[in-house]
């Protein structure tokens, strides 16, 4: 029922923003059939329990070894049926597998194809190997996260696998597919950790320019510079966060907090940002993290709990949304967006690799014989998982 139900989508494994963009594309209804090795390569980051792995959520796998051509012949088989492919292996990869988006496009003129890189297609780095913290040091998000005084605070991998990386790997392709349904044809998707990581940095560029952002770290309006954009520990040892940047919004932390009424410097006047941090320290550190929710949670000073992962869940508006989930016995994070006639839903567990291998075959157009000649020659495994 999702509002990609319908679509066609062939995922190379990979490990990241890949197979988060496959989820993403799977929750809202794609048929999305991840290709994985028949073999285990060691990426270092899978869970060993395969319950969760839970970016490989909602799509069955078939398991190739590209190393051999009637694998290769396989895998274009299926383009000429898929809408859209996904990979994110370095440039040239590939082309050298015999994969690349001059042959798929040849069987298939209207495929998206999809690629995911850190660097990018073309460029000094484009063939270095890399990560999160290096594409996000790249493009100035890095250096802008962290406390003053203090080194650079990598933000996990959230903002250059996942929000640079696989969201925008996944509007490239979905905005492919809507434009091909005009013109009839396929293009290719260069989704680059680094420049989405900058894309997201537009706005903190903007004000950089214009003088209202200073490049010291810590000592700006949303990277804990202002007293009143900052997390403050509580008597029991926990945190709460603050976001009070409207005016109306900071008198309302002032009434609640019980400093209306004093002598105060204005809001937005920096020489007393230190000074009035360290009086909000000591007054959230006077009562529990409880007992700061029951005065301020639900009003407009723009205030909620640091929560764990493990808490995080069990809150009440989480509850009530269906924020998280639990699938195959895993809590877990729910689709998102949400669409109000096409619902988004989590189509299936994680799968073990190639545990779909000839079950996806056959539906995917192949044949008794065609299954029996890829066994033969070992492009999938004598008693493939899924048979």
């Amino acid at each position: 029922m999702g509002v990609l139900s319908g679509y066609r989508v062939i995922e190379l494994a990979g490990i990241g923003p890949g197979p988060m963009c496959a989820m993403l594309l799977s929750d809202m209804g794609a048929d999305v059939l991840r290709i994985d090795r028949t073999a285990d390569v060691g990426l270092g980051i899978a869970a060993t329990d395969n319950r969760y792995n839970l970016l490989n959520r909602g799509r069955r796998s078939v398991a190739l070894d590209l190393k051999r051509p009637e694998a290769i012949e396989a895998v274009l088989k299926m383009v000429e049926k898929a809408d859209a492919l996904i990979e994110g292996f370095r440039p040239g990869v590939t082309e050298r597998l015999g994969l690349g988006p001059d042959t798929c496009m040849k069987r298939n003129p209207r495929l998206i194809y999809g690629r995911m890189t850190g660097w990018g297609q073309e460029g000094p780095m484009a063939l270095a190997a890399g990560h999160d913290i290096n594409y996000i040091a790249l493009s100035g998000a890095l250096h802008s996260i962290g406390r003053t005084g203090d080194k650079p605070v990598p933000p996990l991998n959230l903002v250059g696998d996942f929000g640079g990386g696989a969201l925008y790997l996944a509007l490239g392709v979905v905005a492919g597919l809507l434009e091909a349904q005009k013109s009839g044809k396929g293009q290719v998707v260069d989704a680059a950790m680094v420049d989405g990581a900058a894309s997201l940095m537009t706005a903190i560029y903007g004000m950089h320019g214009s003088g209202m952002w200073n490049d010291e770290r810590g000592e700006n309006i949303l990277d804990t510079g202002a007293h009143y954009y900052e997390v403050y520990e509580t008597k029991d040892k926990k945190f709460v966060s603050i976001g009070s940047i409207e005016a109306k919004f900071y008198e309302e932390l002032l009434r609640l907090s019980g400093l209306k009424g004093e002598e105060l410097p204005r809001q937005q006047d920096r020489q007393s940002w230190p000074k009035m941090k360290e009086r909000l320290t000591n007054l959230f550190l006077s009562k529990t993290r409880d007992e700061w929710c029951k005065i301020m949670e639900g009003s407009d000073i723009c205030f909620a709990p640091v929560l764990s992962m493990t808490e995080a869940p069990k809150h009440p508006h989480n509850k009530h949304r269906g924020t998280f989930v639990e699938t195959g016995g895993v809590v877990q994070p729910g689709p998102a967006p949400r669409f109000s006639r096409t619902p988004s839903a989590i189509q299936r567990p994680p799968a073990r690799p190639g545990e779909h291998t000839e079950e996806a075959l056959r539906d995917w157009g192949f044949g008794a014989t065609d299954l029996d000649n890829l066994r033969k020659c070992g492009a999938i495994a004598t008693g493939s998982p899924g048979k």
